[in-house]
């Protein structure tokens, strides 16, 4: 948009502060006024007419009109369409009233009806005459004495009729009865049949005469376009033989019912050439006419798909901007319209400047009135997005919307959500594939962002940057991991393992001895393939997965402060964050220090052994168990905070709550002395004092309990949600190992080049599939799980509504 460059920079931490507005615009100037504020599209009006039907509003003729236009756009749009006509965007041209338009449209639309129905009439005489004429062809053969075939070729003119002599039996019914059909009581039906109804009509007319017929059929030579559906449609020429006026009555019923066209042929020779030429002649003039026709309606709609697309963003508009007007109100006096709306504070001087644009522009004598009320309504919530953020916000929202001004999850996210999603699929080699899929969708953004895309293409592009930092962390991790496509390399040195002496020949099954300094960046590759590999990092990745989530925890936690903090409530900050930080932390923090010391230390502690006797046994020794100087003291302390913390976090807050609105309402049962009758009766007490408030205390309490018994039991669920890393992890390194050793590697053993290529496909089919579709999904779920559950839920309600302004640039096609 324009205002896009002077916006303030964008802050994602809290929503945008709003503002609640009142304008009072006069009549002359609310269209105008309406049209500007959706150009700009930073103003959110409110339906002051709730109680009203769409039919009740005070523009609902003007809607109609506006959707009576989109109708018939909409049919001309259908009309381009199938004529196979691309619509085009040539040099931009005046605008046109509304009134003007609608004209041209009823015209357009009233001469493309027209054309359509005469143009129908034509194809339908066509199909006509073109099925005569090879009824005419086809049943004279089987009228004509095989023995006259060449004669009546050479006699008829300009006539391509192929006789065939197994269309007919050897010798037609004329010449086995020689005498005249009106003498010997023999007569026959000819016409046009679809071909896929030809063996049921003829066992219809079968048993209806009883065999009493003689049923003669051929191939129509050309195909006939069905006018309902557009399409060719293969027919079958017959002719019926039979005896009697009965008969005929009942053939007759039977081909109306089939949808048989029945046409008269003579039986004379000179009879059927005469009227050959005549269908022929009509023919020839009927595809002049229909020829010309079509050029006509085609000069027609390519003049107007010219035009299409601007009229439509016109109308869309138009109904825009009047169902806006919908949602005013009048005033008493009926000059003016009142509308109410939310609008963020930083877009307040652009509103006035747009309004008084609009009032100089309408050349109105009275100004539009701006000003700024108070509202005891919740504000809607507006983030200022930019392609690289907004996908993280859509993520967020997705869960639901936040409440005006808390803390938003998405600026975490940003980080947080992309590496979690590589701790579980860490192998550079697979976060290389994922990265040339991004960087593809970055080189074509702007053809992608201008076109119509699936909706899972439209989904995958609307990530293009989720997906790019989820491939550039993907490759961190498995950087550190040491994995590509689950072959470890020497990238950052030797490894600091080497064989015990010179004779060792299966360092994995004798052992190996460290020789030199540690590894410097990640996983030393001597651990692939050893018999303590997976022990070693099962427990690597399971202790990290443990930090990973206790450090988000505790993120969302602290979050939970600063939203208290904002909103200035003291009692969640003294009676939610504090005993939550103190419980969470006196457990899995203590077990997070425990998981480092030990790592620093190279201890052997059992911490297995060391949390479950923390609480089955807090004073006993630890024996060879113990970390660190004073660990038994420690814990008991630590274990006494969390029993603290727990009735901490449940009973102070409604007791509180419920002294405070005591002590608000305190004395105002009592009424004022010294009133007199007539104030009393010009302003009640409910007008005088604030009326009081209902506190449940049980629901509150009930409330309260159910908040803490859920975190209590959520931080020992979500801490081994988080296990989960560790998880996805391991399985996505094992398939990779398999589909590497077991089918690229023992394909590769064989010194045939089928094979080779054989393993060499399905490896690439394995990984493509697997490994970066499914595997991919199952990450991106896992880590879209942790942010809305395990993340959100310590700080985020996600209970608000967002901010939707009107504006033309959010117009779809689903408006009209």
């Amino acid at each position: 948009m324009e205002y896009i460059n002077n916006l303030p920079s964008m802050d994602l931490m809290r929503s945008e502060e709003m503002i609640f507005t009142q304008l009072i615009i006069p009549v002359e100037t609310a269209h105008r006024a309406v049209s500007y504020l959706g150009q700009l599209g930073l103003l959110q009006f409110r339906d002051l007419n709730e109680d009203k039907s769409p039919f009740q509003r005070t523009f609902v003729n003007q809607v109609k009109r506006c959707a009576e236009m989109s109708r018939k756009l909409r049919f001309l749009k259908d009309q381009i369409h199938k004529a196979g006509i691309i619509s085009s965007h040539p040099a931009s041209q005046p605008d046109i009233e509304l009134e003007e338009l609608e004209s041209r449209l009823a015209e357009h639309e009233h001469e493309l009806i027209e054309m359509n129905t005469n143009s129908e009439k034509l194809q339908q005489t066509y199909n006509e005459l073109l099925e005569f004429k090879m009824v005419l062809q086809k049943a004279g053969d089987f009228l004509v004495p095989s023995g006259n075939h060449s004669a009546v070729q050479e006699t008829e003119l300009d006539e391509n009729v192929c006789i065939n002599n197994d269309y007919v039996d050897t010798e037609s019914l004329l010449e086995q009865q020689p005498e005249p059909s009106n003498q010997s009581g023999v007569k026959f039906v000819s016409g046009i049949i679809c071909k896929s109804k030809v063996l049921s009509f003829e066992r219809i007319l079968f048993r209806t005469t009883r065999g009493n017929m003689l049923f003669n059929q051929a191939p129509a030579d050309d195909q006939i376009m069905d006018p309902a559906s557009n399409e060719m449609v293969e027919n079958t020429i017959f002719v019926v033989f039979f005896s009697g006026e009965q008969a005929r009555k009942k053939i007759l019923k039977i081909c109306e019912a089939f949808g048989a066209n029945c046409y008269p042929v003579p039986e004379e020779t000179t009879k059927r050439r005469q009227i050959t030429r005549e269908v022929l002649s009509r023919l020839s003039e009927l595809e002049t006419t229909l020829d010309a026709g079509l050029r006509h309606r085609d000069t027609a709609l390519t003049s107007i798909s010219f035009q299409l697309s601007r009229w439509t963003n016109m109308v869309r508009r138009e109904k825009a901007i009047y169902d806006t007007l919908n949602m005013l109100n009048f005033d008493v006096t009926k000059k003016c319209l009142v509308g109410e709306g939310w609008c963020p504070t930083f877009a307040k001087t652009k509103i006035q400047e747009a309004l008084q644009r609009a009032t100089f522009d309408s050349n109105s004598q009275v100004g539009i009135i701006f000003h700024v009320m108070d509202s005891v309504e919740l504000p809607p919530t507006y983030f200022r997005t930019n392609h690289f953020t907004n996908a993280y916000q859509e993520i967020v929202d997705a869960y639901g919307v936040a409440k005006y001004q808390e803390a938003n999850p998405a600026v975490y996210a940003v980080v947080t959500f992309p590496f979690l999603f590589a701790v579980m699929f860490g192998d550079w080699g697979h976060g290389i594939c994922l990265l040339l899929g991004a960087l593809f969708l970055l080189a074509r953004e702007k053809k992608f962002g201008s076109q119509k895309l699936g909706s899972f293409m439209e989904m995958l592009f609307g990530g293009r940057y989720v997906l790019l930092l989820m491939s550039l962390f993907s490759i961190y991790c498995g950087l550190i991991y040491n994995e590509f496509f689950s072959v470890p390399f020497h990238i950052f040195g030797s490894s600091a393992y080497n064989c015990r002496d010179a004779t060792c020949s299966d360092a994995h099954t004798v052992g190996l001895i460290k020789d030199r300094d540690t590894y410097p960046f990640g996983v030393d590759p001597s651990w692939r393939g050893s018999r303590s590999e997976l022990p070693f990092l099962n427990s690597l990745k399971m202790k990290m997965s443990i930090l990973f989530g206790l450090a988000q925890m505790n993120l969302g936690i602290i979050l939970s402060y600063f939203n208290a903090r904002y909103f200035n409530n003291s009692l969640d900050i003294k009676y939610q964050f504090v005993p939550q930080m103190i419980f969470l932390n006196s457990l899995f923090g203590y077990l997070s220090l425990l998981i480092i010391i030990k790592w620093c230390t190279g201890s052997q502690a059992d911490l297995y052994h060391v949390m479950i006797y923390m609480f089955l046994s807090p004073f006993e020794d630890l024996g060879d168990n113990k970390l660190f100087w004073g660990q038994g003291v420690l814990q008991v302390i630590l274990l006494f905070s969390a029993l603290v913390a727990a009735p901490w976090m449940l009973f102070p807050k409604p007791f509180i709550l419920k002294r405070l609105h005591t002590e608000r309402f305190q004395g105002r049962t009592y009424g004022v002395l010294g009133t007199s009758d007539m104030y009393n009766d010009e302003e009640p007490d409910s007008a005088r004092h604030p009326r009081e408030e209902e506190f449940n205390f049980s629901e509150v309490f009930v409330h309260q309990m159910i908040h803490a018994i859920e975190f209590i039991l959520g931080a020992v669920s979500n801490t081994a949600s988080y296990l989960r890393l560790w998880a996805l992890s391991l399985a996505h390194s094992e398939l990779s190992t398999v589909f590497y050793e077991k089918v690229l590697l023992l394909a590769w053993g064989y010194n045939n080049i089928i094979i080779r290529l054989v393993g060499l496909a399905v490896f690439a089919f394995a990984t493509s599939f697997i490994l970066l579709m499914m595997e991919t999904l199952s990450a991106f779920l896992h880590a879209l799980r942790l942010h809305w559950v395990e993340f959100q839920n310590k700080f985020y309600s996600g209970d608000g509504y967002k901010f939707r302004p009107f504006s033309f640039a959010a117009l779809t096609d689903d408006e009209d």
